[in-house]
């Protein structure tokens, strides 16, 4: 156990190895108030690469995101980097407040290490940084960047060589590089770094090359030049690609909502900047409602997500995930156009298993891989070097989705053109987009997915998830709201017989009967733990949608809840 006396020496040695005056001002101000809880949250523990990279609340400490943890992380990717494949690292940076001096500092150590760069000097999509990386041949990339979290957050994503997030070993090789680094206020960093010798400006032609290989992957697609699309980008960096990429496309009446289309790391208009969470599309949808629009699409504040809404029966209803992953799914394997390779589809594991089934229909070659686009696009590598096919399309029911091969991490602006060329066939075919999905539905079952997460922040919270999940290491349920476990999984264990996108995680898969399936984990960039559950409901031919749709979803819930009661966190 870690004892004030710890704690204190810990903090000291913080604040003399910060170089950062506002944050070492911070932490003192704690020692100073003697709230220990606080302390030992901010200094008990270092952020680790997660899911999405290095990701925290901005303040001082060893356990928030600042200066001294980017400039020793930095440190550590340069060491790695140029240990291993020395050359040209690409850096961007979202809108958030404290990311223009984050992505400063990191320029500054790689500068100083001597190794060459080439920058975002405006705030820039997440797609596109991972773009640059692949088409500029860079050995890393880095995103300054916290994607849909609260305003108080950021994070740092790293690309590796073949411009996929890192995965083991690399993360953990780059996490010791970073342990073996020194105080921050050591670490060289070059004093004008944006003039170094081998820094330059990413050109704003790059774009334009983005643009083209986007239009490529649309094939034979038609704009609907009349469909009415409303737009936000939650405060972030979005608008600017969008528009582009809309107008390039052919889609002429594109409506941003006025209050969220500047980047604001304030995030004025909602708490928390993520499409999926209840009101943050209310701006859009009074403003879609106003304007008589067909569709409403959003993206994240790093345009890495997409977020849809349509109209039906009188009000503006959010598809899910998992909905817009299988829709666009089924329609890109419609529309495959390479008689030589066999398409290739990629979900999380805690996606939709309709995706199976809408791959087998179009003859697709199917995988699962664990939860991150990391292991989506290291999977399509990994398949299409083995001869099985080519990638087609990837997934995850948070909002990600892949297309075609410019972009090998989720990318928001891209899905939304083709989403928005979905809806212009379905437009030139006389159906809604929703018609679409009931068509699915009523060729591969109906299936609902919910999720429950359960939020436990602090030390004292991360210890209440990690005892949820030990106790499933120990025992399952025999039954979940009646209906009998079938089988369990636990990812833990097992993954010399697995591929390695399907490795050790802390993961268990509950199969229950009647088609119902629950996923337990903890979450890669927040303090929750995270319960998924999909189950397929029959679908006869004179039942509604509607209805069905709302049993299976009650039912849904309550496994969940079940199951949330079983590991002891309600």
């Amino acid at each position: 156990m870690t004892t004030i006396n710890d704690l204190l020496d810990a903090a000291a040695a913080w604040i003399a190895g910060d170089p950062d005056p506002a944050t070492r001002k911070e932490l003192q101000a704690v020692i100073d108030s003697g709230d220990f809880d606080d302390l030992a949250d901010r200094m008990q523990g270092t952020l680790q690469f997660g899911t999405a990279g290095l990701r925290g609340i901005v303040g001082a400490g060893s356990n928030r995101m600042n200066r001294a943890v980017i400039i020793r992380a930095t440190r550590g990717v340069a060491d790695h980097v140029l240990a291993n494949n020395p050359g040209l690292v690409v850096v961007g940076r979202d809108a958030r407040l404290s990311s223009p001096q984050f992505l400063e500092d990191t320029i500054a150590v790689l500068a100083a290490a001597g190794i060459p760069i080439q920058y975002f000097d405006a705030p820039v999509a997440t797609p596109i940084v991972a773009y640059a990386a692949r088409v500029l041949g860079a050995q890393a990339g880095i995103i300054i960047t916290a994607s849909h979290n609260p305003a108080d957050y950021n994070g740092y994503k790293v690309y590796a060589p073949n411009a996929v997030q890192i995965v083991p070993p690399t993360d953990t090789e780059i996490a010791a590089a970073i342990d073996r680094v020194g105080p921050a206020v050591e670490v060289p960093r070059h004093d004008d770094p944006f003039h170094a010798d081998g820094v330059k400006r990413i050109p704003d032609d790059l774009l334009d090359r983005y643009l083209t290989d986007l239009e490529n992957a649309r094939g034979n697609a038609q704009a609907e030049q009349d469909l009415r699309i409303v737009y936000t980008p939650m405060h972030g960096v979005g608008w600017r690609f969008f528009e582009k990429a809309m107008h390039r496309a052919g889609y002429r009446r594109v409506i941003p909502v006025p209050e969220q289309v500047e980047p604001d790391g304030h995030f004025p208009t909602t708490h928390f900047p993520n499409p999926e969470e209840p009101g943050a599309l209310d701006l859009a949808i009074a403003l879609a409602e106003r304007t008589d629009a067909d569709i409403i699409l959003s993206n994240d504040p790093d345009a890495d997500r997409l977020a849809v809404a349509l109209p039906s029966i009188g009000t503006w209803s959010g598809l899910t995930g998992n909905q817009i992953g299988c829709l666009l799914a089924d329609y890109v394997l419609e529309h495959w156009s390479d008689p030589d390779h066999r398409p290739i589809v990629i979900e999380s594991i805690v996606s939709s298993p309709m995706l199976s089934s809408i791959a087998q229909r179009h003859g697709a070659y199917f995988d699962q891989t664990l939860t991150g686009f990391k292991w989506i696009w290291n999977a399509a590598l990994d398949l299409e070097a083995a001869g099985t096919g080519r990638f087609a399309f990837g997934y995850e029911e948070a909002l990600g989705y892949s297309v075609g091969h410019a972009v090998r991490d989720k990318d928001g602006i891209s899905a939304a053109v083709v989403f928005a060329d979905l809806a212009s066939a379905c437009h030139a075919e006389g159906i809604t987009v929703l018609d679409r999905l009931e068509r699915l539905y009523r060729n591969h079952g109906l299936w609902v997915s919910t999720q429950k997460s359960i939020v436990r922040p602090g030390a004292e919270g991360i210890a209440d998830i990690e005892a949820a999940m030990a106790l499933l290491e120990e025992r399952v349920p025999d039954q979940l709201d009646g209906r009998t476990v079938l089988r369990a999984t636990d990812f833990r264990v097992g993954a010399d017989r697995r591929p390695r996108w399907l490795g050790a995680t802390p993961l268990v898969a509950l199969d229950l009967d009647g088609d119902a399936r629950v996923l337990i984990r903890p979450s890669g960039t927040e303090p929750k733990l995270k319960i998924y559950v999909d189950l397929r409901a029959h679908l006869g031919p004179d039942d509604s949608v509607m209805d069905v749709e709302q049993d299976a979803l009650e039912a849904a819930t309550r496994i969940a809840e079940a199951a949330a009661t079983f590991v002891g966190l309600t």
